[in-house]
Protein backbone atom coordinates (compact mmCIF):
# COMPACT_ATOMS: atom_id res chain seq x y z
CA UNK A 1 0.00 0.00 0.00
CA UNK A 2 2.46 2.51 1.02
CA UNK A 3 4.61 1.01 -1.83
CA UNK A 4 1.74 2.25 -4.39
CA UNK A 5 2.89 5.72 -3.44
CA UNK A 6 6.50 5.46 -5.01
CA UNK A 7 6.08 2.68 -7.23
CA UNK A 8 5.72 2.86 -10.98
CA UNK A 9 5.06 6.71 -10.57
CA UNK A 10 8.52 7.05 -10.00
CA UNK A 11 11.27 7.95 -13.19
CA UNK A 12 14.29 6.35 -13.10
CA UNK A 13 16.39 8.84 -11.50
CA UNK A 14 20.82 9.31 -12.56
CA UNK A 15 23.23 9.75 -10.53
CA UNK A 16 23.57 13.38 -11.54
CA UNK A 17 19.95 13.94 -11.28
CA UNK A 18 20.22 13.17 -7.61
CA UNK A 19 23.48 15.10 -6.80
CA UNK A 20 21.79 18.35 -8.82
CA UNK A 21 18.79 17.67 -6.30
CA UNK A 22 20.65 16.70 -3.31
CA UNK A 23 22.83 20.42 -3.68
CA UNK A 24 19.36 22.00 -4.39
CA UNK A 25 17.64 20.90 -1.22
CA UNK A 26 20.95 21.67 0.87
CA UNK A 27 20.91 24.88 -0.51
CA UNK A 28 16.60 25.62 -0.20
CA UNK A 29 17.46 24.11 3.70
CA UNK A 30 20.37 26.60 4.45
CA UNK A 31 18.31 29.56 3.42
CA UNK A 32 15.65 28.60 6.23
CA UNK A 33 17.61 27.35 8.54
CA UNK A 34 19.21 31.05 8.55
CA UNK A 35 15.91 32.28 9.16
CA UNK A 36 15.05 29.53 11.89
CA UNK A 37 18.54 30.49 13.87
CA UNK A 38 17.11 34.07 14.21
CA UNK A 39 13.87 32.75 15.70
CA UNK A 40 15.13 30.54 17.81
CA UNK A 41 17.54 32.70 19.47
CA UNK A 42 15.01 35.13 20.85
CA UNK A 43 13.49 32.72 23.60
CA UNK A 44 17.25 31.31 24.50
CA UNK A 45 18.81 35.13 25.30
CA UNK A 46 15.49 36.40 27.02
CA UNK A 47 13.13 33.56 27.86
CA UNK A 48 14.13 33.41 31.28
CA UNK A 49 14.70 36.98 31.89
CA UNK A 50 11.30 37.76 31.21
CA UNK A 51 9.64 34.53 33.58
CA UNK A 52 12.12 36.58 35.93
CA UNK A 53 10.53 39.79 35.74
CA UNK A 54 7.27 38.64 35.67
CA UNK A 55 7.16 36.00 38.57
CA UNK A 56 9.74 37.87 40.41
CA UNK A 57 12.04 35.14 41.05
CA UNK A 58 14.76 32.90 40.45
CA UNK A 59 13.35 29.25 41.35
CA UNK A 60 11.14 29.40 38.22
CA UNK A 61 13.49 31.29 35.40
CA UNK A 62 13.85 27.81 34.27
CA UNK A 63 10.85 27.33 33.38
CA UNK A 64 10.42 28.93 29.69
CA UNK A 65 13.15 26.58 28.28
CA UNK A 66 11.61 24.04 30.29
CA UNK A 67 7.76 24.75 28.62
CA UNK A 68 9.65 25.82 24.85
CA UNK A 69 11.19 22.58 25.06
CA UNK A 70 8.40 20.94 25.95
CA UNK A 71 6.52 21.87 23.14
CA UNK A 72 9.45 21.16 21.10
CA UNK A 73 8.71 17.90 22.13
CA UNK A 74 5.20 17.37 20.93
CA UNK A 75 6.32 19.76 18.03
CA UNK A 76 8.72 16.67 16.88
CA UNK A 77 6.33 13.77 16.96
CA UNK A 78 4.17 16.07 14.54
CA UNK A 79 6.74 17.16 12.20
CA UNK A 80 7.84 13.72 12.10
CA UNK A 81 4.79 12.30 11.10
CA UNK A 82 3.44 15.12 8.93
CA UNK A 83 6.90 14.47 7.20
CA UNK A 84 6.48 11.07 6.99
CA UNK A 85 2.95 11.43 4.68
CA UNK A 86 3.31 14.07 3.22
CA UNK A 87 6.49 14.68 2.84
CA UNK A 88 9.50 17.22 4.17
CA UNK A 89 7.75 20.59 3.17
CA UNK A 90 4.39 20.11 4.66
CA UNK A 91 5.87 19.24 7.70
CA UNK A 92 8.53 22.19 7.93
CA UNK A 93 6.46 24.76 6.61
CA UNK A 94 3.94 23.81 9.19
CA UNK A 95 5.80 23.37 12.28
CA UNK A 96 7.57 26.81 11.30
CA UNK A 97 3.87 28.35 11.14
CA UNK A 98 3.02 27.08 14.63
CA UNK A 99 6.26 28.48 16.16
CA UNK A 100 5.80 31.81 14.61
CA UNK A 101 2.04 32.17 16.37
CA UNK A 102 3.53 31.55 19.45
CA UNK A 103 6.28 34.17 19.35
CA UNK A 104 3.40 36.73 18.64
CA UNK A 105 1.45 34.87 21.85
CA UNK A 106 4.88 35.76 24.30
CA UNK A 107 4.48 39.52 23.12
CA UNK A 108 0.94 39.68 23.80
CA UNK A 109 1.80 38.03 27.17
CA UNK A 110 4.29 40.56 28.18
CA UNK A 111 1.96 43.34 27.11
CA UNK A 112 -1.06 42.04 29.01
CA UNK A 113 1.51 40.72 32.16
CA UNK A 114 -0.17 37.67 31.95
CA UNK A 115 1.79 34.67 33.31
CA UNK A 116 -0.18 32.19 32.02
CA UNK A 117 -0.51 33.16 28.12
CA UNK A 118 3.29 33.54 28.60
CA UNK A 119 3.61 29.91 29.49
CA UNK A 120 1.23 28.60 27.05
CA UNK A 121 3.03 31.00 24.60
CA UNK A 122 6.21 29.85 25.40
CA UNK A 123 4.78 26.44 24.81
CA UNK A 124 3.76 26.51 21.34
CA UNK A 125 6.92 28.60 20.32
CA UNK A 126 8.60 25.48 20.87
CA UNK A 127 7.28 24.44 17.31
CA UNK A 128 9.70 26.84 15.84
CA UNK A 129 12.86 25.53 17.39
CA UNK A 130 11.84 21.26 16.91
CA UNK A 131 11.21 22.55 13.52
CA UNK A 132 14.67 24.41 12.96
CA UNK A 133 16.21 21.10 14.47
CA UNK A 134 13.97 18.68 12.11
CA UNK A 135 14.96 20.65 9.13
CA UNK A 136 18.60 19.06 9.46
CA UNK A 137 17.01 15.35 8.36
CA UNK A 138 15.88 17.17 5.18
CA UNK A 139 19.27 17.97 4.06
CA UNK A 140 20.58 14.72 4.60
CA UNK A 141 17.39 12.38 2.52
CA UNK A 142 19.51 12.53 -0.71
CA UNK A 143 22.99 11.96 0.96
CA UNK A 144 24.77 8.64 0.45
CA UNK A 145 26.54 7.32 3.14
CA UNK A 146 29.93 9.00 3.52
CA UNK A 147 28.12 12.58 2.96
CA UNK A 148 25.20 12.32 5.76
CA UNK A 149 27.19 14.30 8.86
CA UNK A 150 28.74 16.37 6.14
CA UNK A 151 24.86 17.31 4.67
CA UNK A 152 23.60 17.50 8.53
CA UNK A 153 26.87 19.53 9.34
CA UNK A 154 26.29 22.21 6.28
CA UNK A 155 22.51 22.58 7.25
CA UNK A 156 23.61 23.64 10.73
CA UNK A 157 26.21 25.92 10.25
CA UNK A 158 24.08 28.18 8.40
CA UNK A 159 21.73 28.33 11.44
CA UNK A 160 24.84 29.93 13.13
CA UNK A 161 23.91 33.77 10.80
CA UNK A 162 20.51 33.85 12.44
CA UNK A 163 21.53 32.44 15.68
CA UNK A 164 24.32 34.49 16.32
CA UNK A 165 22.51 37.80 14.99
CA UNK A 166 19.79 36.83 16.90
CA UNK A 167 21.23 37.63 20.51
CA UNK A 168 23.20 40.96 19.28
CA UNK A 169 20.12 42.50 18.19
CA UNK A 170 18.44 42.30 22.06
CA UNK A 171 19.05 45.43 22.86
CA UNK A 172 18.06 46.71 19.35
CA UNK A 173 14.68 45.18 19.19
CA UNK A 174 14.17 45.71 23.15
CA UNK A 175 14.72 49.53 22.43
CA UNK A 176 12.39 48.93 19.06
CA UNK A 177 9.70 47.37 21.18
CA UNK A 178 10.12 50.10 23.81
CA UNK A 179 8.89 52.82 20.97
CA UNK A 180 5.64 51.13 20.33
CA UNK A 181 4.79 50.49 23.80
CA UNK A 182 6.07 46.88 24.26
CA UNK A 183 7.84 45.83 27.29
CA UNK A 184 11.55 45.61 26.24
CA UNK A 185 12.35 42.06 26.98
CA UNK A 186 9.65 41.05 24.59
CA UNK A 187 11.24 42.60 21.71
CA UNK A 188 13.32 39.97 20.65
CA UNK A 189 10.33 37.66 19.96
CA UNK A 190 9.23 40.24 16.91
CA UNK A 191 12.40 39.43 15.49
CA UNK A 192 11.86 35.77 16.32
CA UNK A 193 8.05 35.48 15.11
CA UNK A 194 8.84 37.03 11.35
CA UNK A 195 11.69 35.07 10.80
CA UNK A 196 9.87 31.67 11.71
CA UNK A 197 7.04 32.57 9.42
CA UNK A 198 9.84 33.60 6.69
CA UNK A 199 11.00 30.55 7.12
CA UNK A 200 8.24 28.42 6.75
CA UNK A 201 6.87 30.26 3.87
CA UNK A 202 10.19 29.89 2.06
CA UNK A 203 10.14 25.78 2.50
CA UNK A 204 7.23 25.94 1.38
CA UNK A 205 7.24 27.21 -1.68
CA UNK A 206 10.99 26.29 -2.64
CA UNK A 207 11.32 22.82 -1.18
CA UNK A 208 10.18 20.96 -4.66
CA UNK A 209 10.56 18.33 -5.54
CA UNK A 210 9.79 16.96 -2.20
CA UNK A 211 13.62 15.11 -0.76
CA UNK A 212 11.95 12.84 1.73
CA UNK A 213 9.51 11.68 -1.59
CA UNK A 214 12.51 11.00 -3.65
CA UNK A 215 14.53 8.92 -1.61
CA UNK A 216 11.52 7.08 -1.58
CA UNK A 217 11.37 6.75 -4.89
CA UNK A 218 15.34 5.82 -5.17
CA UNK A 219 14.95 3.38 -2.47
CA UNK A 220 12.18 1.82 -4.52
CA UNK A 221 14.87 2.17 -7.88
CA UNK A 222 17.82 0.71 -5.77
CA UNK A 223 15.34 -2.95 -4.33
CA UNK A 224 15.42 -1.66 -0.39
CA UNK A 225 12.27 -3.02 -0.77
CA UNK A 226 11.34 -7.02 -0.41
CA UNK A 227 9.62 -9.25 -3.41
CA UNK A 228 6.58 -8.70 -1.32
CA UNK A 229 6.40 -5.23 -1.08
CA UNK A 230 7.23 -5.08 2.48
CA UNK A 231 10.54 -2.34 3.80
CA UNK A 232 13.35 -4.25 4.68
CA UNK A 233 14.03 -4.84 8.17
CA UNK A 234 17.02 -2.84 7.62
CA UNK A 235 16.92 -0.49 11.10
CA UNK A 236 19.86 -1.16 13.32
CA UNK A 237 18.44 -1.25 16.97
CA UNK A 238 21.51 -0.26 18.92
CA UNK A 239 22.84 1.90 16.49
CA UNK A 240 19.34 3.92 17.48
CA UNK A 241 19.26 3.96 20.73
CA UNK A 242 23.07 5.02 20.87
CA UNK A 243 21.95 8.10 18.83
CA UNK A 244 19.22 8.59 21.03
CA UNK A 245 21.44 8.58 23.84
CA UNK A 246 23.89 10.85 23.14
CA UNK A 247 21.55 13.28 21.39
CA UNK A 248 19.46 13.06 24.96
CA UNK A 249 22.51 13.49 27.12
CA UNK A 250 24.42 16.43 25.34
CA UNK A 251 20.82 18.31 25.15
CA UNK A 252 20.18 18.05 28.60
CA UNK A 253 23.40 19.42 30.10
CA UNK A 254 23.40 22.20 27.25
CA UNK A 255 20.10 23.32 28.06
CA UNK A 256 20.82 22.94 31.94
CA UNK A 257 23.71 25.07 31.68
CA UNK A 258 22.52 27.83 28.83
CA UNK A 259 19.16 28.14 30.55
CA UNK A 260 20.97 29.69 33.75
CA UNK A 261 23.70 31.68 32.49
CA UNK A 262 21.85 34.70 31.79
CA UNK A 263 19.98 34.69 34.86
CA UNK A 264 23.59 34.07 36.91
CA UNK A 265 25.15 37.48 35.01
CA UNK A 266 22.15 39.25 35.87
CA UNK A 267 22.98 39.05 39.12
CA UNK A 268 26.47 39.58 39.16
CA UNK A 269 25.85 43.03 37.73
CA UNK A 270 25.77 42.22 33.87
CA UNK A 271 23.51 44.09 31.42
CA UNK A 272 21.50 42.82 28.22
CA UNK A 273 24.66 43.53 26.33
CA UNK A 274 27.31 41.37 28.29
CA UNK A 275 24.46 38.47 28.41
CA UNK A 276 23.77 38.58 24.43
CA UNK A 277 27.39 38.52 23.61
CA UNK A 278 27.87 35.53 25.68
CA UNK A 279 24.94 33.52 24.29
CA UNK A 280 25.69 34.72 20.54
CA UNK A 281 29.36 33.21 21.42
CA UNK A 282 27.65 29.89 22.45
CA UNK A 283 24.99 29.73 19.67
CA UNK A 284 28.08 30.22 17.64
CA UNK A 285 29.91 27.15 18.82
CA UNK A 286 26.62 25.53 18.67
CA UNK A 287 26.88 25.85 14.71
CA UNK A 288 29.57 27.37 13.29
CA UNK A 289 31.95 24.66 13.71
CA UNK A 290 29.44 21.98 11.85
CA UNK A 291 31.16 22.04 8.97
CA UNK A 292 34.43 21.11 10.13
CA UNK A 293 32.02 19.05 12.71
CA UNK A 294 30.85 16.57 9.85
CA UNK A 295 33.81 15.65 8.10
CA UNK A 296 35.59 15.03 11.43
CA UNK A 297 32.17 12.30 11.85
CA UNK A 298 32.05 10.76 8.40
CA UNK A 299 36.50 10.53 8.58
CA UNK A 300 37.04 8.86 11.79
CA UNK A 301 33.47 7.90 12.80
CA UNK A 302 30.35 8.65 14.85
CA UNK A 303 31.96 7.08 17.92
CA UNK A 304 35.31 9.34 18.26
CA UNK A 305 33.13 11.92 17.89
CA UNK A 306 30.34 10.84 20.72
CA UNK A 307 33.50 10.96 23.09
CA UNK A 308 35.12 13.83 22.48
CA UNK A 309 30.88 15.47 22.83
CA UNK A 310 31.59 13.95 26.65
CA UNK A 311 34.86 15.70 27.10
CA UNK A 312 34.24 19.06 26.08
CA UNK A 313 31.18 19.11 27.69
CA UNK A 314 32.53 18.22 30.95
CA UNK A 315 35.40 21.28 30.32
CA UNK A 316 32.49 23.31 29.60
CA UNK A 317 31.03 22.72 33.04
CA UNK A 318 34.66 22.86 34.96
CA UNK A 319 35.32 26.63 33.46
CA UNK A 320 31.59 27.17 33.84
CA UNK A 321 32.26 26.45 37.80
CA UNK A 322 35.57 28.43 38.01
CA UNK A 323 34.74 31.41 36.85
CA UNK A 324 34.52 34.60 38.36
CA UNK A 325 31.55 36.17 38.60
CA UNK A 326 32.74 39.40 36.93
CA UNK A 327 34.88 37.36 34.29
CA UNK A 328 32.90 37.92 30.86
CA UNK A 329 35.31 36.78 29.08
CA UNK A 330 35.69 32.98 30.93
CA UNK A 331 31.89 33.00 30.51
CA UNK A 332 32.14 32.99 27.07
CA UNK A 333 35.10 30.22 26.87
CA UNK A 334 32.61 28.26 28.94
CA UNK A 335 29.38 28.61 26.90
CA UNK A 336 31.01 28.24 23.67
CA UNK A 337 32.88 25.09 24.84
CA UNK A 338 29.17 24.02 26.12
CA UNK A 339 28.00 24.80 22.51
CA UNK A 340 30.74 22.98 20.69
CA UNK A 341 29.91 19.26 22.89
CA UNK A 342 26.64 19.99 21.79
CA UNK A 343 27.64 20.06 18.24
CA UNK A 344 29.78 17.26 18.72
CA UNK A 345 26.93 15.02 19.98
CA UNK A 346 24.16 16.22 18.34
CA UNK A 347 25.85 15.53 14.84
CA UNK A 348 27.36 12.04 15.34
CA UNK A 349 23.82 11.13 16.80
CA UNK A 350 22.03 12.39 14.07
CA UNK A 351 24.47 10.53 12.10
CA UNK A 352 23.40 7.48 13.94
CA UNK A 353 20.11 7.41 13.47
CA UNK A 354 20.05 8.10 9.83
CA UNK A 355 22.58 5.29 9.51
CA UNK A 356 20.04 3.09 11.24
CA UNK A 357 16.91 4.09 9.44
CA UNK A 358 15.53 3.59 5.59
CA UNK A 359 12.88 6.33 3.90
CA UNK A 360 10.24 4.30 4.60
CA UNK A 361 10.61 5.07 8.47
CA UNK A 362 12.99 7.79 8.80
CA UNK A 363 11.06 10.60 9.23
CA UNK A 364 8.26 9.28 11.82
CA UNK A 365 11.45 7.53 13.44
CA UNK A 366 13.29 11.05 13.76
CA UNK A 367 10.46 12.62 14.95
CA UNK A 368 10.29 10.33 17.81
CA UNK A 369 13.32 10.31 19.12
CA UNK A 370 13.66 14.56 18.82
CA UNK A 371 10.84 14.00 21.21
CA UNK A 372 13.14 12.26 23.83
CA UNK A 373 15.80 14.57 23.23
CA UNK A 374 13.29 17.49 23.64
CA UNK A 375 12.23 16.46 26.99
CA UNK A 376 15.36 15.87 27.88
CA UNK A 377 16.15 19.22 27.37
CA UNK A 378 12.73 20.39 29.10
CA UNK A 379 14.14 18.47 31.95
CA UNK A 380 17.61 20.22 32.19
CA UNK A 381 15.43 23.38 32.31
CA UNK A 382 13.21 22.75 34.80
CA UNK A 383 15.57 21.75 36.90
CA UNK A 384 18.24 24.09 36.49
CA UNK A 385 16.52 27.15 38.39
CA UNK A 386 15.64 24.71 41.55
CA UNK A 387 19.31 23.38 41.45
CA UNK A 388 20.27 27.28 41.37
CA UNK A 389 18.21 28.40 43.68
CA UNK A 390 19.32 25.68 46.64
CA UNK A 391 23.25 25.05 45.17
CA UNK A 392 24.52 27.51 43.00
CA UNK A 393 25.48 28.17 39.47
CA UNK A 394 28.89 26.31 39.87
CA UNK A 395 26.74 23.50 41.55
CA UNK A 396 24.68 23.08 38.81
CA UNK A 397 27.51 23.33 36.03
CA UNK A 398 29.49 20.89 37.58
CA UNK A 399 26.98 18.16 37.80
CA UNK A 400 26.24 18.69 34.10
CA UNK A 401 29.79 18.30 33.04
CA UNK A 402 29.90 15.01 34.76
CA UNK A 403 26.38 13.99 33.73
CA UNK A 404 28.24 14.20 30.09
CA UNK A 405 30.39 11.38 31.43
CA UNK A 406 28.01 9.02 30.71
CA UNK A 407 28.32 9.08 27.14
CA UNK A 408 31.62 7.08 27.75
CA UNK A 409 30.29 3.78 28.19
CA UNK A 410 27.05 3.47 26.34
CA UNK A 411 29.47 4.21 23.50
CA UNK A 412 31.99 1.41 24.80
CA UNK A 413 29.00 -0.42 24.67
CA UNK A 414 28.28 0.19 21.22
CA UNK A 415 31.37 -0.70 19.91
CA UNK A 416 30.79 -4.93 21.71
Amino acid sequence: MGMEKVETASEHVSKEQRKTLYRKVLVVVSISQILGGAGLAAGITVGALLAQQMLGTDAYAGLPAALFTLGSAVAAWAVGRLSQRYGRRTGLAAGFAVGGLGSAGVVLAAIFNSVFLLFAALFIYGAGTATNLQARYAGTDLADRKQRATAVSITMVMTTFGAVAGPNLVSVMGNAALSIGIPALAGPFLLSGAAFLLAGLFLFVMLRPDPLTMAKKLAVQEEVLTRDGAVAAAVNKRGLAVGAVVMVLTQMVMVAIMTMTPVHMGHHGHGLREIGMVIGFHIGAMYLPSLVTGVLVDKFGRTAMSIASGVTLLLAGLVAALAPDDSVVLLIVALSLLGLGWNFGLISGTAQIIDSTTPFTRAKTQGTLDVFVALAGASGGALSGMVVAHAGYAALSIGGGLLSLVLLPVVIWSRR
